[in-house]
Order: structure tokens, then sequence, then C-alpha cells
């Protein structure tokens, strides 16, 4: 049973990834490229996101006195600067896949065949450390660690095991619930960062970046201070909020002939006879209204 539910929440969370790259796929019949550019750019983020975290943020908070996860002055510290390191670089990342890769990309539907593949590799590579987790324990377990393992790192290894199957089954499953709520975040990002290019207004941008760190930084101060399952619940309803944004910035498509009933062979009024829209008014045309 036990060795069971922490493989359905691996199971669970790769097929989250996938499915919803799947459906928005399905739905909107569109190329699973977009998704391919969107993972691609969620690993991209990661070479400089990682390192930094690494060796300049970890310095910072050694610099700062920040290590002691007890005090309130330093879990405000440590979640703020966390989730704005990760909005920065995934974010930034978004924002410059749009500007030099996916320059085509400026439909709604589109922007959300990115977040999934964003989310998604994200959820499949989570879903594949866990079941490299699962391995190691299960290989470990009954073993004399003193034999395969270095003697200073017996002990921490015979804690953490003992942790890992202590956890009930259900807890088990968070993995999971917290991947679907992450793509929730992931297709809103998504959505908020490409409207610095339909609606041209550079403040989307901080605002992506800023709504990406007050989830992931709430998210670290609810689990130290009152533990996963009230953290799960709060990124529960960042997750609804994350969908209630994406349906408001969504803006229905503009068909130019098909909204004039006007005979064949003949102009719609109001139009000079050689004068031809521009690009930007064919792009703005995508998009109801225009660029706000």
């Amino acid at each position: 049973m036990e060795i069971a539910v922490r493989g359905i929440n691996a199971f669970l969370m790769v097929a989250f990834g996938l499915g919803l790259g799947a459906f928005i796929a399905r739905r909107w019949k569109l190329p699973w490229g977009l998704f391919g550019i969107g993972a691609a750019t969620f690993v991209l983020s990661q070479v400089g996101h990682i390192p930094f975290n690494a060796y300049v943020l970890n310095a910072l908070f050694a610099r700062l006195g920040w290590t002691d996860p007890a005090s309130a002055g330093t879990l405000l510290g440590v979640a703020a600067a966390l989730g704005l390191s990760a909005g920065v670089f995934e974010e930034g990342a978004r924002y410059l896949m749009y500007h030099f890769w996916a320059r085509k990309a400026r439909r709604w539907e589109e922007a959300l065949m990115i977040g999934a593949g964003h989310g998604g590799i994200e959820a499949v590579l989570l879903g594949l450390l866990v079941v490299y987790a699962l391995v190691q324990v299960l290989a470990l377990q009954g073993n004399d660690l003193a034999s395969v393992l270095p003697a200073e790192q017996v002990e921490t290894a015979r804690l953490q095991i003992e942790a890992y199957w202590a956890a009930p089954w259900y807890a088990a499953l968070l993995g999971a619930v917290e991947r679907a709520f992450a793509l929730c975040l992931h297709l809103s990002l998504s959505v908020m960062v490409l409207q610095c290019f339909t609606r041209r207004r550079w403040f989307w941008l901080p605002l992506a970046i800023g709504w990406h760190a007050l989830v992931d930084g709430a998210a670290l101060v609810a689990v130290q201070r009152f533990g996963p399952y009230w953290a799960e619940a709060l990124i529960g309803v960042m997750a609804v909020l994350s969908l209630g944004i994406v349906f408001a910035l969504r803006r229905p498509a503009i068909k130019l002939a098909a909204s004039i009933n006007v005979p064949p062979g003949t102009r719609p009024p109001g139009r000079a006879k050689d004068e031809r829209p521009t690009v930007e008014q064919l792009d703005d045309s995508r998009f109801a209204g225009g660029a706000q």
C-alpha cells in the first residue's frame, strides 16, 4: 500500500503535466511545438535560477545571519528572496521567449499551451525525482547502511528513511495535488506575460514576477508555520485566483472579413480604394479592442 501510493503520486505528477498539454492541444487544435517551447523555457530559466540560489542567495543569507528558520524575520526574508528569485528568472525567461522565440504566439490559447509546457515539464521532472527517491529508499531498506554509505552519512540517511515511511499515505499524494495547483499558476503567468506584447504595456512583466513571488513566498511561510496541509490549502486558493486571471485576460479574436456583411467584389464602406491595413492593425485585429 505505502509503495503503491507513492508510485501513484509520481504517476499523477507526470500525468497532470502531460495531460494538460494534451487537453489544450486537442481543444484548440494547437501544435505540441508550443508545449516544447514552454518546457524548454522552464529548463533554460533554471540554468540561471538554481546556481543563483545556491551561490548568491545562500551566501547572502549567511552574511545577513538568516540561519534560524524559527525566526519570523528570517523566514519572511528568505521566503521573499526565494520567491522573487523564482519570479525574476522564470518570468524573465518567459518574456524573452515571447520576444525572441515564439514571436508569432500572440493568442490566448497559444499562451495556455506554452504555460502548460512550462509547468508540465516541471511536473514531469519532479515526478521522475519522486520515482528516483522511491527506488533509492527501497534499495537501502533492509541493508546495513554502514556498508553502503560513508560513516558520517549513516545517521542522516537512517532518519530520512524513517521519516519517508512514517508519512501517512494521504501525505504522499500532496506532491500530485501541488503540481495540479502549480499548473494553474503557470497558465496565469504565461497569459500575464503575453499582455506585454498584445496590450503593449511593460508593467505586466513585473505584475507576473510579483504574482509568482507572492505564491512561492506565501507557500514557504505557510508550510513552515502551519504545516503542509494548510500550505496546500493556501496554494489551492491561489490556484483558483490564477484561473480567474486566466479567464479575465481572455480576449476573443475578431474575424476581419466575416464580421462585415458586404457583397462579393465590393469594399467595406469608409475605406479608400488603395488603403490597406497596416501590420499593426492586423496584429491588433486578433484581439478584441486591440492594444489597451
